[in-house]
This record gives structure tokens, sequence and C-alpha cells, in this order.
């Protein structure tokens, strides 16, 4: 069981990541220049000191104005005068807006009109729209969705002019959903002139004083076929160490990042406001400029790399016996694919048919991929005997033909080699949060906090409703696991393996370990993807400060209420990009699904509410909404108890888990939203099961739960 306080068995009060640790109230001056950084659910406009250190979490200012020909939008500066209503909540008054020195992105729908055209934008937070004369329209039509930038200038007629760069297409089209998703979501995707130049600056690696020379170590890539950046390497040997039979030594090494994004730089400023970085179905929005994520800090095979790598050592057992962190000058040896690695495994079988040429033209990563495996099986064995959560839910990809357009959403293979990779990241990670622990130095560390009481009896209710049970009291993951293990093979196993996923806490970063239920795990932090996560930058930086020879290791990493803020911040910054991704992925699915309009799917209820219910089709993953009034010529009674719906007449019932026909009714790409309506037309039409009585419904479940124990 993960300890959720691992420090010596002392209590200690968890933080939420969103709690403002600050001890003091800023200090900000009655009168100042804001900058409109937002607008909140209530539609209030939020702003923030545009002389504010972006590493400090920001007052709450609620900004209103007086009545004048342009409202303030987000983007703008502002002068107002503030007054303090409590330690970190001010009003502000606008006394005037002040004259823009840098465009602003424009994303929105082109309206033509007799003077030219105005965009009107796709993100509700913006509140005005812009105007576009002939010149600057670059021959948009009227609903085109059209990018562009603010003009310098004075609005005319209480707008703001604008010039539109590029034409997008229809609402359809297939930048489109992306495009809304980082607009919507207010994600940095240029990166500034000075960035770019600190970046374009860095010099390929050479050997130097102080790195270890690990050219002659076989290290490989594995990563998909469409990869575009490699930032971690793997190696794998039997230990030769006559004390450790039966053990391995492994070898994970990252690039090191560290090296060329130096603290309180461009870059660093950089990456540390966009936290990670962003992955849309058809493009990325990277943390690092591509000279880095692309190029220097990209272990691509047969170049000289600066990397920071562990040594780690296990026994036969799988268990970490020792480790060792190394700056070194590296050469990858080959770029492997999952899929390459994975028909390695089966070549001799002949079970599958992969190409596996991207393994087998080099005979030196044949033999490293073998003891790849080998020491994976050990890892495989500590995972399954500590119990980390084995969740196993189907993915799916979106597939895109020539030109853009989704072709196809069809599952996406979770193989072997994929666990693979993971268990050898997992182990580094462990050693990297292992290794400041006891060095005592301040860090950033990944924390999954155990379910809260409130979901943990939704779950228990849920799970009695299908068949199943979850202790009572303290739960860990390996009770979880006995659980999904049950449902294995069985039809309700993806909708309680969802139930098990959805009670799970979010996980956050924290300057304090407080352990990672998923994982069962005491320590950890995450060292492997400094290319995409400013959290391993900064532990990239702790490491390399504590492995230095300097009796002087400090940095301004090294302050807690800075790693606090910085903590919170990329917390942030991580689920606003989660919830992007999940926008944009859904735009996509629409686009798709609008081609099929009144089509009939098979599909099964995932989830439901007072509203209606949630159903996920077949084969692709696609989930659309049926509100009540869909359900059919019958009054239905939402059973929040019984987690159903209820039939009045007919007795018929709607419950999570339950096979289903849905026709696709309505899908807008624009707002991303998808209804069907049920399909009863069908020759062969899933059940309606019968509401059963408490009785009936005790001994159906005792039957299920005897069947399983005698199997």
């Amino acid at each position: 069981m993960a300890n959720k306080h691992p420090s010596h068995g002392a209590k200690r009060k968890k933080r939420s990541p969103l709690k403002n640790t600050a001890a003091h109230s800023p200090h900000i001056p009655e009168t100042c220049v804001l900058v409109i950084r937002s607008i909140s659910k209530d539609g209030e406009l939020l702003g923030e000191p545009l002389k504010w250190d972006a590493r400090k979490k920001p007052p709450h200012i609620v900004v209103t104005e007086s009545g004048r020909s342009r409202a303030a939008a987000v983007g703008d500066k502002v002068l107002a005068k503030l007054r303090k209503l409590k330690p970190h909540l001010y009003h502000a008054l606008v006394i005037k807006i002040l004259p823009g020195d840098e465009p602003r992105a424009v994303l929105g729908v082109f309206v033509a009109t007799a003077d030219g055209g105005i965009v009107e934008p796709v993100s509700r937070k913006m509140k005005e729209s812009f105007m576009v004369a002939h010149g600057d329209t670059n021959g948009a039509l009227h609903g085109e969705l059209v990018s562009g930038i603010t003009l310098p200038g004075m609005p005319s007629l209480g707008m703001t002019f604008a010039k539109i760069n590029e034409r997008l297409g229809r609402l359809d089209s297939p930048k489109a959903a992306s495009l809304i998703a980082a607009n919507m979501h207010d994600l940095p995707q240029v990166f500034s002139a000075e960035v770019l130049a600190e970046a374009e600056a860095a010099l390929p690696p050479v050997m130097s004083p102080g790195r270890a020379d690990l050219r002659n170590i076989p290290l490989v890539t594995i990563d998909g076929e469409d990869a575009r950046d490699f930032d971690d390497a793997v190696f794998a040997a039997p230990d030769d160490d006559p004390k450790n039979k039966g053990g391995f030594h492994l070898m994970v090494a990252i690039a090191d990042v560290a090296y060329y994004v130096p603290e309180g730089g461009a870059l660093d400023a950089s990456a540390f406001e966009r936290g990670n970085s962003v992955y849309f179905p058809d493009r990325v929005i990277p943390m690092l400029p591509e000279r880095l994520s692309n190029g220097l800090c990209s272990l691509a095979p047969n170049e000289d790399r600066y990397c920071l790598a562990v040594h780690i050592w296990i026994n036969s057992a799988g268990e970490m016996k020792r480790y060792e962190f190394v700056r070194g000058l590296m050469r990858s040896v080959a770029r492997l694919t999952y899929e390459g690695v994975e028909g390695y495994r089966f070549q001799d079988t002949g079970h599958r048919k992969e190409d596996i040429s991207s393994v087998t033209r080099n005979p030196l990563s044949v033999t490293l991929v073998a003891n790849l495996y080998a020491a994976y099986a050990l890892l495989a064995l500590e995972r399954d005997r500590r119990g980390a959560l084995d969740l196993n839910l189907p993915e799916y990809k979106i597939l895109f033909d020539a030109v853009g357009n989704v072709e196809a959403i069809a599952p996406r293979a979770r193989l072997e080699a994929h666990r693979l990779i993971e268990a050898f990241m997992i182990a580094a990670n462990v050693a990297a949060a292992d290794f400041l622990l006891k060095k005592h130095a301040p860090a950033i560390y990944r924390v999954h906090e155990p379910p809260a009481e409130e979901k943990l009896e939704d779950l228990r209710q849920f799970l009695g409703l299908s068949g199943y049970g979850l202790a009572k009291g303290s739960v860990t993951a390996s009770h979880m696991n006995r659980v999904l293990k049950a449902s294995e093979g069985k039809p309700e196993m993806p909708i309680i393996h969802t139930a098990v996923l959805r009670s799970q806490m979010q996980a956050y970063y924290s300057h304090e370990n407080l352990g990672h239920f998923g994982l069962s795990l005491q320590k950890y932090c995450h060292f492997t993807s400094p290319i995409r996560r400013y959290s391993d930058l900064v532990v990239h930086r702790a490491l390399v400060n504590q492995m230095s020879e300097s009796k002087h290791k400090h940095h301004p990493t090294s302050d807690t209420r800075h790693l606090t803020s910085v903590a919170l911040h990329i917390s942030e910054t991580e689920r606003k990009a989660m919830m992007a991704e999940r926008d944009a992925a859904d735009r996509y699915k629409v686009s798709f699904m609008s081609r099929h309009i009144g089509n009939v799917f098979a599909g099964t209820i995932n989830s439901l509410n007072e509203y209606g219910l949630f159903v996920m089709l077949a084969g692709n993953g696609v989930t659309g909404f049926v509100p009540v009034r869909n359900l059919g010529g019958d009054f239905f009674h939402y059973d929040k108890r019984h987690a159903c719906f209820k039939g009045a007449r007919s007795k018929h019932i709607f419950r999570i888990g339950d096979p289903i026909f849905v026709r696709v009714a309505e899908a807008n790409a624009m707002t991303g939203s998808l209804i069907f309506e049920i399909e009863r037309e069908v020759q062969e039409p899933p059940p309606l099961r019968p509401l059963t009585s408490k009785k009936q419904f005790r001994k159906e479940r005792e039957a299920r739960q005897k069947s399983r124990r005698r199997h």
C-alpha cells in the first residue's frame, strides 16, 4: 500500500494544489496598469498587474468599466484604480484603455460586409468583434473560419481593426478543431523573437570536462511510428555482479534540456508560461522551439547528444538495489518503434507478422531488445507485487486522409512494448525522487492522492448494483485491482474499469512528496520528459545541482515558496492542456459523425445524469448524448439511487452498461456537441431490462457472485 505520508510516519496535512500558500498579500499600487487576462464564468473581466513576477500567483482582480465606447477585452492593457476587498481580492475600475503595443491573435468566423467584413471570435472569452478593411480580408469568403492579428491604431465605431492572415475554410475543415481548442483555452502558440533567437544560438554538443562519455553504451530509442522527437533512450544487460545473480543493469538516458534552457532566460520564461507541450490529433504545440525539441534535445540515432542518465541495478525480483546519476554525452545506436519491437517478441512463434526490419537490420539491437524484455519481466513482477492500479481501457486514434480530413477513428493498439518503456520510465522517476529526498533537496513531485471518501462511496454503490463489491474503510490500488480482474472478459468489463477510473483523484505537482496512489509508490517525480514538461526540467536542475562538486548548491528553484508557486502553475497548465486536447478530439469526432446523420450505431450506456444518457459507440469510442426527450414514447423517471431511467408505462429501464442502438440526430462541429436518439426499429434490439424488486435484485447479484467464485 502506498504511504500517503512517507516522511518517517509523521503526519502531514495535505495541501491542495490550488491553495495559495503565500503568507502575505501582495503590495499593489492604488493606481496601476493591468492586463486583462481572462473572463470568468460569470462574465467578469479578470486582470493582472502588468509588471508581475509570472512565477508568483497573482491576486484575484475583478475589473469593471464605466460605460465607454469600446469595452475592454482579453489582452487589453488598462489604467485602473484598485480597491482592496480581501488580502488577495481586489476590485479595479478602468480609468482608460491604453493603446495596444502588441498584436493579438484572432480566430473567428468571417462575416462579409459592404466595407470589408467582421470577424466574430469563436472564443466566448473575446466579447468584441473585429473590423476588417477590404484590403485586409485576404480574399476570405462569408462564413469561413479565419485567423489573423489585430492592427495598431484607434478603434473605429468601438471595434478594433484586424488583418486576416490565413483562411481556414469551413468550420469542419482539417485545422479548425485544434485551432479553436487552442484559442478557446488561451494556449500560447507563437514563440517570441527573443525565445527563437536564444534557441537558435544553442551549439551542438561536444565532449567536455565533467561529462561521462556514454557513446560506447548501445542505447536505443523506442517510440511510435509517427514520433518526431525522441527524449529518452534505454539499455539493459544482465548484471555481471556475482552477488546479484539473475539481476539486471538498466540505463535510462534523457535529453539534457537543462543545459540548453538555463534558469532566468527567455527560453525558461517561455517554457514556464506554457508548462507543457499540448498534443492534438493533427499537430503539437511544443513547450520548446523546434530547434531544441526536434533538434539538439532529440536523441536522434547516430548523433552525439547531451544527456542526463541514470544507471539502475535490479535484482531477480525486480527490486531496485542501487542507482547512479551521470551527466553525459551519448549516441543512440537505433531508432526503434513499438510495433517493430513488439514484432521481434513474436518472430519465433509466428503469432505476429509485423515489419520488424527496424530491429533485425541491426544485430546489436536484436540482442538489446531481448535484454530489455528480460529486464522488463522482472520490473513487471515487482509492479504486480506492489499492486499498481491496472486499468485496461481502450484508446482511440483519429486518422486523417491526405488533405487532413478525419478518415476514421480506430482503436489504438496497446502493446507490451508500451508497458516495457513505461516500466523503465517509472523506475527512473522513482530513482530521481529517492535521490532528491535523500539529499533533502527541494524539488517538485508528482502526487496522486487516494480517492475521496465521497467518490469511493459512489463507486461502492455502482459496483454493488453491478454485482461487485469493494472493501469498506481504507482502500488501496490492490483492492481495486481485485474488482478489475473479476470483471475481466465479461461484457461489463469496460464499464467497471471506467467507473474505477472516474473514482480517482486528479494527479498534480507539489513541492511535497505525498506519494502516488495509482502506482502504489511512496515517492515519485517526473524526470523523463523535460522536452515537454516543465516539471521534469525543474527535477533535472535539482539533480544537476546536487551532482555538482560546488559547495554552494543553491539555485532559485531551491526556494520552497518559489517551488510551491511553480507546482501550482504547472498543475494548472497541465489541466488546461488536457481540456484543450479533449476539446479538439471531441470536435474532430463530431466532424466525423456529421457525415453519418441519420445512421444507426450500436453502443453502450457509459454514464447518465438527470438530463439523459451518455452512450459510447462500439468500435470507435465516440460518445454522444441522448436527452430524456429522445428516450422514446414514454415518461422516463430518473432514479439517482439505482443510477437508471425507468419508463412509467413500459417499466423499461436504461442502466449504465446496457447495450443500446442509437441514431445520430445532431452533430455540431462549432460547439462540439453530438446528440443521439434511441433507435427501436432494429431487428434484434438490445434488451431493455425490467426494473426488478429489491429482493429479486439481491438474488440476481448473489447468483452472479457465486458464479464468479466457482470459476
